[in-house]
């Protein structure tokens, strides 16, 4: 546990300087409909490929050799897709896949006149590999390399980063701990002239299995590296998520994440902003989950994936 703070501590200290995120903002979409019914509170999740997205030390505890798809309908018609997969390998470790791929549709392409000239598309994709290893039983670590490009009409540009990762598993009592750096990288190329951030963000966060309910608690603390106005102020962006396993094959998730709730208010209201509700099935080897994600008065987003053993 003494580990566990320390690497805290080094963890804000280091990233304390990293304020504006404005490019690859993509990369902060939760790909899993678990995930997303969860709020994104996954820094310490460990039995879902997925995990790689948001901690890489998470995939040291996957069995087998898991793969998840999932597809998620945004505002409008933006569409996104992701895959994640994961394999050990003896006396190595464990390693991990993923994708990220997000499009925006087509748009009308017009010179400075106004005149039409046809249409032209975006998207953006991430391609990472990852690496999780084990200090002790409970002490896992793991990171991933990660490559991004981002292309509208002719013009595009890439990027390099890394996320890094640790767990902390209290496995007779149930508790996870995790913390994770994720994207800390830069352009290589750049759209024009300026070059941009990525978007770094720092997780803290934890999940309590219940000992006399069906019931797993999720927690954590996101963006703690960026300065919003005192260091109070760095614990607000906080997420928080529930599952209950009503059967074998049931499972019923909810997710409550305060900074979407505060930016998606409109006048004294937020409806059910920063609000998701998920549903789980698992039947026959395949776990089937569906999420959906409000976002108040400007709709709302809907998830859909499938893991399963290869």
């Amino acid at each position: 546990m003494q580990r566990i703070l320390i690497a805290v501590f080094l963890i804000i200290t280091i990233t304390h300087s990293a304020i504006a995120q404005n490019t690859y903002d993509f990369l902060r979409l939760d790909p899993s409909p678990r995930a997303a019914a969860l709020a994104g509170s996954y820094v310490a999740n460990t039995d879902d490929p997925n995990v790689v997205f948001y901690n890489p030390a998470g995939i040291v505890s996957l069995e087998e050799n898991p793969i998840s798809l999932s597809y998620f309908k945004h505002l409008v018609d933006i569409n996104s897709a992701s895959i994640a997969y994961s394999q050990n390998f003896e006396s190595i470790g464990r390693f991990a896949a993923g994708i990220q791929y997000i499009n925006y549709g087509s748009f009308t392409k017009s010179n400075e006149l106004g005149e039409r000239l046809g249409e032209f598309n975006a998207s953006e994709i991430a391609i990472l590999v990852g690496y999780g290893g084990a200090l002790d039983e409970n002490f896992h670590y793991g990171a991933n390399v990660k490559f991004i490009y981002s292309g509208i009409e002719e013009y595009y540009s890439t990027g390099m980063a890394v996320d890094l990762g640790m767990q902390y598993l209290w496995l007779e009592q149930g508790w996870n701990f995790g913390i994770s750096i994720q994207n800390l990288g830069s352009q290589i190329k750049t759209y024009f002239s300026a070059r941009e951030d990525l978007p770094l963000n720092v997780q803290i966060g934890f999940s309590k299995k219940l000992q006399h309910m069906p019931f797993e608690f999720f927690f954590a603390f996101n963006k703690l590296n960026q300065d919003e106005g005192g260091f109070s102020e760095r614990f607000s962006n906080i997420t928080a998520g529930g599952e209950f396993r009503l059967s074998n094959v049931i499972r019923l998730r909810l997710g409550y994440d305060n900074e979407k709730r505060k930016e998606l208010k409109v006048g004294t209201t937020a409806g059910l902003a920063g609000f998701n509700l998920g549903l789980g099935i698992i039947t026959n080897g395949y776990n089937i989950d569906y999420s959906f994600s409000s976002l108040g008065s400007i709709g709302a987003m809907h998830r859909f994936g499938i893991t399963t053993q290869i």
